[in-house]
């Protein structure tokens, strides 16, 4: 009865810190791609793309006229296995859909994106800011795949077996 109690003062933090590995372990980013636009400029990139024969595959840049693949600037996809991207320059103010088609021919997405003509960026002087600078993530967040998270749920598992272990040895009486 006396080696359960610390077992039961520590069940819900093991329950806890099991379900936050579990969550944490959980699948992997979405497949798909992601369009982004800076002045006349539009980017893509994707992660859902294997590479054949040398080639990750083509993204195409189609106007509201054009309905086909194979109307739109089309572009080669360059990159790693972990990340591929392509990008356009002098885009006209517009709404356009971004097609990206892998090298082995499946579609890897679709996304529709406005492209608006850019301000012209006024300088004026400014007072120095009062409050400091803000913080924030700024773009620092990674996506990990499937096995980090896995051994990260492994080391969270290891914390939660070794801690119980410790608080049962702790709680057992020392007869010298």
């Amino acid at each position: 009865m006396r080696t359960s109690k610390p077992l039961l003062r520590s069940g819900p933090v093991a329950a806890a810190a099991v379900a936050l590995a579990l969550t944490l372990a959980g699948p992997a980013a979405a497949a798909g791609i992601s369009v982004s636009t800076t002045g006349s400029t539009v980017s893509v990139s994707t992660s859902s793309c294997t590479q054949v024969n040398g080639h990750w595959g083509t993204a195409s840049l189609l106007s509201s006229g054009q309905t086909s693949f194979s109307q739109g600037r089309q572009v080669a996809l360059s990159g790693s296995a972990s990340g591929q991207s392509a990008a356009w320059s002098n885009v006209a103010p517009g709404t356009y859909t971004v097609v990206v088609v892998c090298s082995n021919g499946s579609t890897a997405g679709t996304q529709s994106v406005v492209v608006s003509t850019a301000p012209s960026p006024s300088v004026s002087p400014t007072a120095s800011p009062s409050r400091g600078v803000m913080g924030g993530i700024g773009g620092g967040s990674t996506d990990y795949g499937t096995v980090t998270l896995v051994a990260g749920g492994a080391l969270v598992g290891t914390g939660i077996a070794a801690t119980a272990w410790y608080l049962r040895r702790r709680g057992t009486p020392r007869h010298f």
